[in-house]
């Protein structure tokens, strides 16, 4: 791990904390404009408003929409890291726990689990503050594609 390449990393993350993320190389996460509220090495932690297009027929978070935060948001994690290879997501394991409805505000913490030499394994938590309730919890692990 490069720490000097992980500092720049997070001090450019960190120009970003308080506002919504627009410019990131992921047009997802564009679209998804979370808040970054958190940006260490391995851990990134953003505030998400869930807009009408992010539900279901139920009007509730998305199952998928909840898996792309998920995995966008361990994918932004690896970069914190200052690592020089590419990793991919090679697998997403997530558990739905509670609903969260239009005009609710999620947060996403990420935490790295296991640094291997070829897989790294993440975990992203996903809270409904305003009801004290974790509504999902996932774990990828990560691929070095070199």
């Amino acid at each position: 791990m490069d720490e000097s390449l992980s500092e720049q990393r997070l001090n450019f993350l960190r120009q970003s904390l308080g506002q919504i993320i627009t410019n990131s190389p992921s047009n997802f996460m564009n679209w998804l404009a979370p808040v970054l509220i958190k940006a260490e090495n391995g851990v990134l932690a953003c505030r998400y408003t869930v807009r009408q297009e992010m539900t279901n027929p139920y009007q509730i978070l998305h199952g998928g929409v909840t898996a792309g935060i998920i995995d966008d948001l361990i994918g932004a994690t690896v970069y914190t890291m200052g690592l020089n290879d590419r990793y991919t997501t090679v697998s997403n394991y997530i558990d739905y726990f509670a609903p969260a409805a239009e005009g609710d505000e999620i947060i996403a913490e990420t935490v790295i689990v296991k640094k291997g030499r070829t897989i790294l394994n993440l975990q992203c938590e996903i809270h409904l503050p305003s009801k004290k309730r974790l509504i999902a919890r996932g774990y990828s692990n990560m691929l070095n594609i070199g």
